[in-house]
């Protein structure tokens, strides 16, 4: 296991849960999903997402990935992220900033995210904390080289993981989407997704 990286299975109850949904939900109405294209190709990405928070992670044909301040389709501000969401950063990152972005990933049952690393931001003193509702999903992590050796973990819903200190850059994907291994988002027929992943980020430096 790397230095910095924590696995926290379970951290969040059913009650839990059933709640951020309910925020993340709200959330989603504010800030429709989009799907992002890759630098380059312009190919569409796997999953849909959004953000909130007072920065988006967005990725574009001409622009590359970068962080926005509005919703590329909308132009509106991100809605402010949640305290229910908020309170897990503080409870897990060790880290005395809030987080500026809260990137909310939508899987459904094709979906994958190959292996990357976080590097957009300023701020690489800070954890990234991811928060796993839903469907279960084959977690892959590396070292921060791309060839590194790697390890799998099975993220349940209200499971959350901690990248920080040496993990922090870490090379990191999900290979697989556990379809039906939740009922958790199944009462929300507009979410036509197995699972959420929020992904809390600092991006800049603290003043």
């Amino acid at each position: 296991m790397l230095d910095g990286l924590h696995f926290l299975p379970g951290y969040l109850d059913a009650a839990a849960q059933a709640a951020l949904v309910s925020d993340v939900q709200a959330l989603l109405r504010e800030a429709p999903p989009y799907r992002a294209l890759m630098p380059k190709s312009g190919q569409p990405m796997r999953v849909r997402m959004s953000n909130a928070g007072a920065l988006g992670w967005y990725t574009d044909r001409d622009g590359g990935y970068r962080y926005i301040a509005a919703h590329p389709e909308t132009g509106r501000p991100w809605p402010v992220i949640p305290e229910s969401i908020l309170g897990i950063w503080r409870g897990v990152s060790g880290y005395t900033a809030e987080p500026e972005c809260c990137l909310i990933n939508l899987y459904d049952a094709a979906a994958r995210m190959g292996l990357h690393q976080d590097r957009d931001e300023q701020d690489f003193a800070a954890p990234v904390v991811s928060i796993s509702l839903g469907d279960s999903a084959l977690f892959r992590v590396g070292g921060q080289n791309r060839r590194d050796p790697t390890r799998s973990l099975k993220l349940a819903s209200g499971d959350v993981l901690v990248l920080g200190g040496e993990a922090r850059l870490a090379f990191h994907g999900i290979d697989r989407i556990h379809a039906g291994s939740s009922r958790l988002l199944a009462p929300y027929e507009e979410m036509a997704w197995g699972r959420i992943n929020l992904t809390l980020r600092r991006v800049t430096l603290p003043r």
